[in-house]
C-alpha cells in the first residue's frame, strides 16, 4: 500500500514551543487552519481510500478539510498520537524530552519520567500502522505528530541518526511511503524530495 504519513498543523503549543502531547491537547492557529486547507488542495487528486488521525484534536483539526473535500469520515487510531512527554509536559524546555528519545536508539527500554518507553511508544504506533494496512486500502493517508513520526520512520526505514540533520518535518509535512508492516516500508518522498533507491 501507499502511505501518506502528515504531521498535522501548526499548533498554538507549537508557537509558544511547549511540550504539548497529552490529551486532548492544543487547537490549530490560523496558520494551522490554512495549512490544513492547503493540504486538502493538494491531496484532494489522490485516490485514498481512508484518513486515519489520532486522539488528539489537531490531527482532527490537520485532516478535517481534506476528508470533506474526499467524502471520508476520519478513523481515530489513538496508537498515532505523540510520544508522551510525561513529567515534562506543556515545558518549554525540550532538551530533557529530546535527550530521552535520542537515549531510544541504544536503550529502547528506557522511559521519559511519567511518559512513554521506547518499546511502549513503538509497539502501540506500529499496532497503529498494522491496523491501517489491514484495512486493505491501496492508497491512505494518516495524521500523525512530529517527534512520534521521526522515530517511527527512522527505526522502520533504518535512517542513519544524521538524516535529520538536513531535512526538516515541519507541519503539514508529507512522508510518502510504501509497503506494508510485515514485508517493510520504502520511502518514496520526503516533503518534495524524491527519494531514489538503487
Amino acid at each position: 500500500m501507499r502511505l501518506y504519513l502528515v504531521r498535522h498543523g501548526q499548533t498554538h503549543a507549537n508557537v509558544g514551543r511547549q511540550l504539548d502531547t497529552a490529551h486532548p491537547g492544543a487547537d490549530l492557529t490560523d496558520v494551522g487552519h490554512d495549512q490544513a486547507r492547503a493540504l486538502a488542495d493538494r491531496l484532494r487528486g489522490e485516490d485514498l481510500g481512508a484518513i486515519y488521525v489520532s486522539d488528539l484534536v489537531r490531527t482532527h483539526q490537520t485532516a478535517a478539510p481534506l476528508a470533506e473535500e474526499l467524502g471520508l469520515e476520519l478513523v481515530v487510531l489513538p496508537g498515532l498520537r505523540e510520544i508522551q512527554a510525561g513529567d515534562y509536559e506543556m515545558s518549554t524546555d525540550w532538551e530533557p524530552y529530546v535527550q530521552a528519545v535520542v537515549r531510544w536508539r541504544e536503550d529502547p527500554s528506557h522511559t521519559i519520567p511519567g511518559g512513554d518507553s521506547g518499546i511502549g511508544f513503538l509497539h502501540r504506533f506500529q499496532e497503529a500502522i498494522r491496523t491501517i494496512a489491514a484495512d486493505g486500502h491501496a492508497s491512505a493517508l494518516a495524521v500523525s505528530h512530529g517527534a512520534a513520526m521521526r522515530v517511527w520512520c527512522g527505526v522502520v526505514l533504518d535512517l542513519p541518526p544524521d538524516f535529520f540533520d538536513t531535512r526538516r518535518l515541519d507541519n503539514t509535512h508529507i512522508v510518502t511511503l510504501e509497503g506494508d508492516p510485515d514485508i517493510g516500508w520504502t520511502l518514496l518522498a520526503w516533503g518534495d524530495e524524491p527519494v531514489t533507491h538503487d
